[in-house]
């Protein structure tokens, strides 16, 4: 205990503190591109920094930018694969125009043909349509060749492709 009117040193910012203020954002804005919704993203990012706060050791991260894009992808796929199961949208909250009510559904079931694939495929579709990134930038971020980037990219939109045909014949 120091003595009285001793002024302490202010305590450096703790690192999760930094990493949040630095990333919250972008997780924030990768979540919604995949979930398509404010309130799913901010349960993505409270999931995300939840996590990385029980960690025993973060400061091992080489890259947190990258390693965040990934988290929040991958814990908005799991937020979107839920959804899939429990699929509560609402008439009200449908937009009123025939084209924007278009537009939604068509991104609804894009959502819900995402959540049906394997987690490296989505993860990578995600980050490359999503969130715009190359087939190299993808390939640095996870780790793998620019050539299994392409290929992962092409087997998760035929798989998609084969969803959304496969849904729209059972609809019709």
């Amino acid at each position: 205990m120091p003595p009285p009117g001793t002024r302490l040193a202010p305590e450096s910012p703790q690192p999760l503190a930094s990493l949040f203020e630095n990333h919250h954002a972008m997780v924030f804005r990768t979540a919604y591109r995949v979930t398509g919704s404010a309130s799913d993203a901010e349960d993505v990012l409270q999931t995300v920094f939840l996590r990385l706060a029980k960690r025993d050791a973060f400061s091992d991260i080489d890259k947190p930018e990258s390693y965040l894009r990934r988290a929040a992808v991958n814990a908005a796929l799991d937020v979107v694969r839920a959804r899939r199961e429990s699929d509560s949208l609402l008439i009200e909250d449908m937009p009123s125009s025939a084209a924007c009510t278009e537009l939604r559904e068509l991104r609804d079931e894009l959502r819900r043909a995402l959540a049906t694939l394997p987690p490296k495929l989505g993860e990578v579709f995600a980050l490359r349509f999503f969130e715009g990134h190359s087939n190299q930038e993808i390939g640095k971020m996870l780790g793998i060749s620019q050539v299994f980037v392409a290929v992962s990219v092409h087997r998760a939109r035929r798989q998609l492709q084969k969803w959304i045909e496969a849904n729209r014949t059972q609809k019709g």
